[in-house]
């Protein structure tokens, strides 16, 4: 069990390492990458929120919004090695789905457009880069190996490949 969860450690480092240039090494992002201290925080709070102990698990998540400003909702299915690169102001909302190896810059929304009880966020399927500012509303999905890009508002499905531009400027 040891070796598993070494190696799935090892494994999520080699993938950082992989997409972030400024990367020095494994001390330096434990320090100092506040994504990785989020989703550290996340999987705590998700099991408890699995086990049904709501109020352990949403105040992980509410220490996690004011110490590191990303709010991911203790009810979200996150896969392996998301990188929340920088990670200021992400919101990742409670019927949210992220695949595996997706990369999310700072700022980035994965919201809701209505009030129901059914599942009302993105599902973001593997690969996945969603640029700065971004905002993906609904519960849509995002195809795998798309790219969003910075301060994109995408509120219809995301095909496979497909890239999405943000406003240009002039």
């Amino acid at each position: 069990f040891i070796y598993y969860i070494i190696g799935v450690i090892m494994n999520y480092f080699k993938s950082i390492k992989e997409r972030d240039p400024a990367y020095h090494n494994f001390l330096f992002a434990i320090l100092f990458y506040p994504g990785i201290k989020a989703l550290f925080i996340y999987k705590i709070a998700h099991f408890f929120y699995k086990m049904h102990f709501f109020f352990l698990a949403f105040l992980l998540t509410s220490f996690c919004k004011h110490h590191y400003q990303i709010e991911i909702h203790p009810g979200a299915k996150i896969g392996k090695n998301l990188f929340i690169d920088h990670g200021f102001g992400v919101v990742i909302g409670q019927t949210s789905i992220i695949g595996n190896n997706v990369t999310i810059y700072h700022g980035v929304t994965l919201g809701a457009n209505k009030n129901t009880k059914e599942k009302r966020h993105p599902t973001i399927e593997d690969n996945v880069i969603i640029g700065c500012h971004a905002v993906i509303l609904g519960n849509i999905r995002v195809g795998k190996n798309a790219k969003i890009g910075a301060n994109a508002t995408v509120l219809h499905n995301v095909n496979e490949n497909e890239i999405i531009k943000g406003p240009q400027a002039n």
